[in-house]
């Protein structure tokens, strides 16, 4: 691993977030030194999700173990939803005081983002997950206006080969270009002997004693497509296979009214997991589904979670993260979004395969999930920042 900068770093990012919130105090406790600079409380107060339909507070450790700030938010209301829900005049100031010699930031939409990048007081290293799969083509308007946003940093992070060639598209040159994959936090899904535990207990009470499961966890909403993954399930008819989807979101009831017009079909239904329970929902799957359809499906971390649970996945074709992670009849199983029965003709093929082969799918996911931690994002990040020099703005 590339030894940890000696430059500060300051990290600018909307708000606590389970997946890097560990990643900051891994780094920190591997040498580098950080300040997280947060611009709305979010994760750590109450606040309602309004894609979960429900107020989320996550159960596991947000701000410990390295050093961080909340930067006052003066938005009317405050959020990621929009231009103004992140309005923090105070960043500026903040930086620098702390002085840092390179700036991480996460994300461009919103008010204090393109402040920043207007006047930043020291080199921008931009992160982002965007992609153009089953996107139109930018107008041009857009095309100049992206083109000035990522002009702006001295040097980007991809977190894999689609956000790649978004950049790309955008006029950003290879040289400013550096590899930090997407990641979460491996630790937390390797299975444990409590975790396993736990998750048999589960498909016990479930009353999913021999069946191959299925297994969707996020939000039921439109652009993951839960409606579509039921009903291709439903069209397996007598396979053997039960349905496990974990989650809420708007598309709850018409899952529940569908589910409960084919009794015949094998579907359970779990509320919302929060972070310390999902190991264990992970482990119930034979085969994790991501059926996203449209370019909003930035990456999908919950194929790495599953995949951390050594649980092969069934993505689309759309989803961000399909050509790193999923290899169909390797790692997974890949559909086009743009087949009508492409969905249904891959989860068949999906549960015919792990009754085959599970252990021979599981060691091909542990494989290539283990290039996607902590300790590869970081050693990307590292030579990001350390081909900037030493160029602080004061």
């Amino acid at each position: 691993m590339m030894k940890a900068p000696t430059q500060r770093l300051a990290v600018v990012i909307s708000h606590p977030i389970q997946y890097y919130a560990p990643w900051f105090r891994w780094m920190t406790a591997r040498g580098w030194t950080l300040r997280v600079f947060y611009l709305w409380d979010a994760g750590v107060a109450g606040h309602r999700d309004r894609e979960f339909g429900r107020t989320i507070v996550w159960d596991v450790d947000l701000l410990s173990g390295y050093e961080a700030e909340f930067v006052p938010n003066i938005a009317i209301e405050p959020g990621t939803h929009h231009l103004r829900g992140l309005n923090n005049p105070e960043l500026g100031a903040r930086l620098r005081t702390w002085q840092p010699d390179a700036i991480l930031l996460f994300g461009y939409k919103y008010l204090t983002h393109l402040r920043l990048l207007l006047a930043p007081p020291a080199p921008v290293i931009f992160r982002g997950d965007s992609h153009l799969l089953g996107a139109t083509a930018p107008r041009r308007l857009k095309r100049w206006a992206l083109q000035l946003v990522y002009g702006r940093c001295s040097a980007i992070t991809y977190v894999g080969q689609a956000n790649r060639d978004y950049f790309r598209a955008f006029g950003v040159p290879p040289e400013k270009l550096f590899h930090a994959p997407h990641c979460v936090d491996a630790g937390h899904f390797t299975p444990t002997t409590e975790t396993r535990a736990t998750a048999e207990s589960l498909r016990v009470s479930l009353g999913l004693q021999g069946k191959r499961i299925v297994l969707f966890a996020g939000k039921l909403i439109p652009k993951k497509r839960p409606l579509d993954l039921l009903a291709a399930f439903i069209a397996l008819a007598d396979s053997g296979a039960a349905l496990v989807i974990v989650g809420e979101g708007s598309e709850l009831p018409a899952l529940q009214q569908l589910a409960a017009s084919r009794p015949q079909s094998c579907v359970r239904f779990l509320p919302f997991a929060n972070q310390s329970e999902m190991p264990s929902r992970c482990l119930l799957a034979d085969v994790f589904v991501l059926p996203s359809g449209g370019p909003k499906e930035t990456w999908g971390l919950a194929v790495n979670e599953a995949m951390h649970a050594g649980v092969p996945c069934l993505v689309s074709d759309r989803v961000g993260c399909q050509r790193d992670l999923v290899t169909e009849g390797e790692t997974g199983w890949v559909f086009s979004a743009d087949e009508p029965k492409g969905l249904e003709e891959a989860l068949r093929r999906a549960v015919l395969a792990t009754a085959q082969d599970a252990a021979g799918f599981r060691q091909r996911v542990l494989d290539r999930i283990a290039g996607y931690t902590y300790a590869t994002a970081t050693a990307g990040l590292a030579q990001a920042v350390h081909s900037l020099g030493t160029r602080r703005v004061v």
